[in-house]
């Protein structure tokens, strides 16, 4: 039976959310740091195995991309998973979300775009709550480094996704994501690892982020770009919905309201986006190597 384009999306989607989620019962083992640092050192070397990229046959412009790519993804991992050691899942998920938005919102040259911006700022204050004085500022900070991670991920994206092809982009990215995490997170995982947690690494290896790749990839082959980038926007809802059934993460009245902010904003701005540009771009989820050119416009899942 031929699984419809969309629920592969939404699958791709809620892969990612668990396996962030999941990661969190190796964290008293081997750190936040180290279980993302463990998926992407096996997600790197299952790839590297299968796909064999030679650095000499595709030229140092293309090589540079792909190791740039791989630098901002382990920034983008680290400080996610570090985000969601500290904060819900579902509001670090919405403050990564910004960085997307900033981009879209920059890309479509209209100052009504920057109203969605706005609006997921609001939607992120709500998330947060300051007015009670329980915020966590440096679970705060690692979600907005994320997000700016992210911004950097997308743009990197598009031209690394223009240079390569077939799985070598990622191949290489990852790789080197997890060369430039390895000072901070590879030995706190080497340390703690078990046979044990080993398998469930690549459990997790799987869940982000080679199975929502596989996903997106299929999806995207099968849907207008348009309607993938609307469907992607509801990501942080879904992650405050993994949060509240696998880590018993509850949303307050005004947490809730702020999901909803955020969701609304990420579908206005693709919806909002250019008639060009919506057809030109999307997210920036599926491996850099296969996406299409300029896919910068929404949110997505992603490789932490």
């Amino acid at each position: 039976m031929r699984i419809p384009a969309p629920a592969l999306a939404v699958s791709a989607m809620l892969s990612v959310q668990a396996g962030a989620a999941l990661s969190t019962h190796q964290f008293r083992a081997l750190t936040p740091a180290g279980s993302a640092w463990l998926r992407l050192a096996i997600a790197a070397t299952l790839l590297l195995v299968i796909t064999r990229p030679r650095p000499r046959a595709i030229g140092w412009p293309a090589l540079r991309g792909a190791l740039l790519l791989g630098t901002v993804t382990a920034v983008l991992s680290l400080a996610f998973i570090e985000a969601v050691a500290r904060i819900p899942l579902g509001t670090a998920a919405a403050i990564e979300f910004l960085g997307p938005l900033g981009v879209a919102a920059v890309r479509s040259h209209r100052r009504s775009a920057l109203a969605w911006p706005v609006l997921a700022l609001a939607g992120v204050i709500g998330l947060t709550e300051p007015w009670h004085g329980r915020l966590s500022l440096s679970g705060v900070g690692f979600a907005a480094a994320a997000a700016f991670a992210w911004a950097a991920y997308i743009l990197l994206t598009q031209r690394v996704g223009a240079q390569l092809d077939g799985l070598q982009g990622l191949a290489i990215s990852l790789g080197t994501a997890t060369v430039v995490a390895a000072p901070v997170a590879a030995w706190p995982a080497l340390h703690g690892l078990t046979p044990g947690l080993a398998l469930q690494g690549l459990g997790l290896a799987t869940l982000v982020p080679l199975l929502p790749f596989s996903f997106e990839l299929l999806a995207l082959r099968r849907m207008r770009v348009a309607a993938f980038g609307t469907l992607m926007a509801l990501e942080p809802g879904l992650a405050a919905v993994i949060g509240l059934v696998l880590l018993r993460q509850t949303p307050a009245l005004w947490q809730i309201t702020g999901i909803a902010l955020v969701v609304i904003a990420g579908i206005g701005a693709q919806r909002s986006a250019p008639a060009a540009q919506a057809e030109a771009a999307t997210l920036p989820s599926a491996a850099p190597a296969e996406r299409p050119q300029g896919r910068i416009t929404a949110p997505e899942a992603r490789t932490h």
